[in-house]
């Protein structure tokens, strides 16, 4: 992975664009992968404070109790999310939106692992096959991941967002909320997983990029380059932070309330994580470098993450282990049982021994 510093020559650049700073993507990378820990890790310690709580007698949270409150394990977790969440913020002033995102899915891995182990969760073979498979896809989108850095500072966000692309990106994304939340939601939100989460995911999109501009804003701050915390702008996305989030975590609730969490996680990581790619790209125009051997390295990285995503969620009830694919690896002489026929006689028939025992 190259990151060369842009040659000066005799004659003027036309590429506006600069490779990120081999320390600044680095610095990005880790706060992303680090936020993964600390947000898979929060939800098994909450996990483990509501637990402990119950073996008490006290009223669970799900039946509206605030015994957790006096928990410190619970509040342990807590800060463990707060601390995710302040890594995967920092690390959109550092490294590009298509890269922070999509690792996101690593956070699933870390709790389905911990879960294992600290809370005796059936981990079968198919989570397993999904957790590699999540590492693999996450090292094919770092190694493809955009390296131009298309925004450095405010006032070249600013250019952007008067983009006439962008503005119809976000008209589309706010008529589309309204119309799901007035309409489609009330009619077709209790019976469809994708309504309420497409909700999310396009509101989520418009949350990352406030993110990323309030990162930028943070790091010329820190840097003492530029004093953000008196421009307009830096407001108007934290605002538009907050306001998102809100109308996202609204939705983003009822359709857990509704559906089984092993649909809606991996339905909501591939609406929120293709939404955010868009956004971005209209936006920062992170793809516009990038060959189509790293195009095509993305997209099959982001393919492999979402299979190993639903692996993870979608079949982690099924009870399959190495056992069943051994057995289904043996000659077929091995797997002929005696069964009875038709006359009262016996005869050789393929199957599960104790399937056919069981039929006698």
């Amino acid at each position: 992975m190259a990151f060369n510093n842009p040659e000066v020559g005799s004659e003027p650049v036309s590429v506006v664009s600069q490779p990120y700073d081999a320390t600044e993507f680095y610095i990005g990378l880790s706060l992303a992968v680090s936020s993964t820990v600390f947000i898979g890790s929060s939800f098994i310690i909450k996990k483990k404070a509501l637990i402990r709580l119950n073996r008490t007698g006290a009223v669970r949270a799900g039946a509206g109790g605030f015994g957790y409150l006096k928990e410190w394990i619970w509040w342990a977790g807590l800060l463990s999310m707060g601390v995710g969440e302040a890594a995967n913020f920092t690390a959109y002033a550092f490294a590009p939106a298509s890269l922070v995102t999509p690792l996101g899915a690593l956070s699933v891995l870390v709790a389905a692992i911990l879960s294992s182990r600290f809370l005796n969760e059936n981990l079968n073979l198919l989570g397993k096959m999904g957790c590699v498979l999540c590492v693999l896809g996450s090292t094919v989108i770092v190694i493809h991941s955009p390296k131009e850095e298309e925004v450095e500072n405010l006032s070249e966000l600013l250019t952007k967002l008067q983009d006439p692309g962008f503005i119809t990106y976000v008209v589309a994304v706010v008529c589309v909320s309204v119309f799901i939340a007035l309409c489609l939601g009330p009619r077709y939100g209790h019976r469809n997983v994708v309504v309420y989460i497409a909700l999310c995911s396009a509101v989520g999109s418009l949350t990352v990029m406030g993110c990323k501009g309030l990162g930028l804003a943070f790091k010329e701050t820190l840097s003492g380059e530029h004093n953000e915390t008196n421009n307009w702008l830096t407001w108007f996305f934290l605002l538009t932070v907050v306001l998102c989030v809100t109308v996202q975590m609204n939705y983003l609730n009822k359709a857990l309330d509704l559906f089984n969490t092993g649909i809606v996680t991996p339905v909501y990581y591939v609406l929120f994580t293709t939404l955010v790619i868009v956004a971005s790209a209209i936006l920062f125009r992170e793809w516009q470098h990038l060959s189509w051997e790293d195009i095509l390295g993305n997209m099959c990285g982001f393919l492999t993450v979402i299979l190993a995503i639903i692996l993870l969620n979608a079949f982690k009830d099924m009870d399959i282990s190495m056992l069943d694919v051994k057995g289904l690896m043996r000659p077929k002489r091995d797997m002929m049982v005696p069964c009875r026929d038709s006359r009262g006689g016996f005869g050789a028939s393929y199957g599960s021994p104790a399937l056919t025992h069981n039929s006698i």
